[in-house]
């Protein structure tokens, strides 16, 4: 049996943009700010199966659709979701890519079709449930289609609707997913981040406020070395002074973003400059007091320290460990229920699923028919149970004057498409929460980063290691023996790009703009991370060496294309058709501008007291006071100060001996 939730058609989205009704009543206790990150790698004409397309449509078909139904329930109910969802402006790119919108339906055709020859066997064999589930599958995958065409084949005018209202907020990532912490140059640092906010721009239509950081890689400012040598034989350049991660955000005007545990656990607090941040951050000896209780230390916003202009200050939340777990956890969390939809066990040749978990290491030939009624009202309970778990890790502070927030970030593909019940399950949260709300019960409230931020200081500033969200809480998934050859690639394809740049003969003319782009678009998708995350988790390997060869052929192509050109003015016939090879092939991020690679190039942002994405100067404690902003003039002088004690700062070095934790 179906979901009505699941299977109902769609209604036409209104044209007419409500906001939703935030609780007025009593201010609730605590909050839950639900992050999906929802990004996949460059694979529009680079493969099609087992890796390649057949990413994009799994996750359009199963994440991105059923989530899109989900929300337009919620909106129909009036029911808050308020989350953060990244659509990495590489996702972007690809799901308005005229290749997708081409093949997608087709993907859904063949699905339809599979779903109806199964059915056929599953009768000739007498297996009426497994023809029953059939049936199911021929109803979700028409469902899709018919959800796709009503979007005009536009998946991202859905999400930007849902936006607009502010059931979501859209936030954006690196513009292919660079890990930050590894890039070789500050300008690849903020190009991938202004690429990134160009075209996040473009696509939804406004500035995002928060970034999803790659891996949540973080780095902070100090002196670096370069960890490998260059492949190509030119010397090894010497170590720098490299900017943090906070300040290339911040010169984007980037408001927050995200953190692993271990991070703000193995923190440093640091003095809040008070006079640039009067009352942005708590000012009352009593509310300082509880921002260093052991009960908030993971459940409230820090800025981040570091030599920069803390007029503008970026913002971290830390990921919640207790409650992702539940979701990260195959064996473990909710997917590992016995009744949710197997995800390895399938039918071929159409590669649909029948058959349930059953339980923990069950073999393959012993799985049990799934039934998709009884999954779909499990998501229930486990709804209930993650509630229960963000209750206890909020209640120690829900007497607080500030209340706390607890930030649960995910892939959003695990949701439907690794965990197929997880979408229904994210709907139940939500119409849990906004029961238990009208009802007085749990006093948690969904909430987007953006909104609590509005609402509430931060707890002070932090000075931060530098770590990630992967194995060991290090760079260690991205640079090992079995990835280090990489970088020996894209260090020296960073520096080249940083020069040619530089020189600015590219601006003398269309042909020299339209290679010099080119070059551009190859060095974002050879600082992809996925390539490494994908050779050391062994998912795909050898698509991934592949890919990355490709990139790094192409770009060496590219190289020598501009060589010719610089040198004689012109490019031959034979050139010219190679470069739009490459171009039709990768032809992405079309505004691309060679100029963001320009040593220190970078974003100049405006005073805080005109800037409408600056810090605001006044309290916002929760009896309601406000202090009045400084004077320009005061603001000036602190920064000045400011300023000259950070050339003190030479960032906080990995502590040794620690054992982050795993996502």
């Amino acid at each position: 049996m179906d979901t009505p939730s699941r299977m109902q058609p769609l209604p036409k989205i209104s044209t007419e943009v409500f906001v939703l009704t935030k609780a007025t009543a009593n201010r609730p206790a605590g909050f839950l700010t639900f992050t999906l990150h929802a990004h996949l790698p460059y694979v529009v004409n680079h493969g099609t199966w087992p890796h390649g397309m057949e990413w994009l449509h799994e996750a359009a078909a199963e994440t991105y659709l059923p989530l899109l139904r989900v929300l337009k329930n919620l909106e129909r109910d009036k029911i808050r979701f308020n989350c953060n969802l990244n659509l990495s402006p590489i996702l972007l790119e690809q799901l308005s890519h005229p290749v997708f919108i081409a093949e997608f339906p087709n993907y859904l055709r063949r699905k339809i079709v599979a779903a109806r020859e199964d059915e056929a066997f599953f009768i000739q064999s007498g297996e009426t449930h497994l023809a029953e589930t059939a049936r199911f599958w021929h109803r979700f995958f028409s469902q899709a289609l018919e959800d796709f065409n009503h979007f005009d084949r536009n998946i991202i005018s859905g999400f930007r609707h849902f936006n607009d209202i502010g059931l979501i907020d859209i936030i954006t990532c690196g513009a292919t997913h660079g890990y930050m912490p590894l890039l070789g140059t500050d300008e690849s640092v903020r190009a991938q981040i202004r690429t990134a906010v160009n075209t996040h721009i473009r696509h939804i239509g406004k500035h995002p406020k928060g970034i999803w950081a790659p891996e949540c890689g973080y780095r902070p400012a100090g002196f670096w070395n370069y960890p490998v040598p260059n492949a190509d034989g030119s010397p090894t350049p010497p170590g720098f002074d490299r900017i943090g991660v906070e300040q290339a955000l911040s010169e984007s005007e980037i408001d927050f973003f995200f953190v692993d545990t271990h991070l703000v656990e193995e923190s440093e607090r640091i003095p809040s400059p008070y006079e640039l941040l009067n009352g942005a951050v708590p000012r009352e000896e009593k509310l300082e007091q509880m921002t260093h209780e052991p009960h908030r230390s993971l459940y409230q916003p820090y800025y981040v320290d570091g030599p920069y202009d803390k007029r503008f200050a970026t913002t971290i939340f830390p990921r919640d460990p207790r409650t992702g777990v539940q979701v990260w956890s195959g064996d473990t969390g909710y997917p590992g229920d016995g009744v949710y939809l197997d995800f390895h066990k399938k039918r071929w040749p159409g590669g649909h699923r029948y058959w349930r978990v059953t339980g923990h290491k069950v073999d393959m030939g012993d799985k049990l028919p799934y039934y998709p009624q009884q999954a779909a009202e499990r998501t229930k309970a486990h709804a209930a149970n993650f509630i229960h778990l963000v209750y206890e890790a909020l209640k120690s502070g829900f007497n607080d004057e500030i209340p706390p927030i607890l930030c649960s970030p995910f892939d959003a593909e695990l949701f439907g498409h690794w965990w197929f019940e997880g979408v229904l399950w994210l709907e139940a949260i939500a119409r849990n929460l906004h029961d238990q709300h009208a009802g007085g019960a749990t006093g948690i409230q969904l909430i987007s980063c953006a909104e609590y931020l509005e609402k509430y200081p931060r707890a002070g500033f932090i000075a931060m290691h530098e770590g990630s969200w992967g194995a060991e809480g290090t760079n260690q998934v991205w640079m090992n023996p079995e990835t280090s050859w990489t970088y020996t690639h894209i260090y020296p394809a960073e520096l080249y790009t940083r020069d040619v740049c530089t020189a600015g003969h590219w601006r003398n003319s269309p042909l020299g703009k339209r290679i010099m782009q080119q070059l551009c678009r190859e060095l974002l998708l050879l600082e992809s991370s996925d390539w490494q995350f994908l050779i050391t988790t062994g998912a795909a390997r050898d698509y991934a060496e592949i890919r990355f060869l490709t990139h790094n052929d192409q770009f060496n192509e590219v190289k020598a294309i501009w060589q010719s050109f610089e040198s004689a003015g012109a490019i031959t016939k034979a050139q010219d058709e190679r470069l739009a090879e490459i171009e039709r092939r990768d032809g992405v991020f079309p505004d691309i501008d060679p100029g963001l690679w320009v040593a220190g190039a970078k974003e100049t942002r405006h005073d805080a007291t005109t800037s409408s994405e600056a810090r605001q100067l006044t309290e916002p404690s929760a009896k309601g006071r406000a202090t009045a902003a400084r004077s320009r003039a005061a603001v000036e002088e602190a920064a000045q100060r400011l300023v000259a004690d950070s050339t003190k700062y030479d960032g906080i070095p990995m502590e040794k001996g620690v054992t982050p934790k795993k996502p």
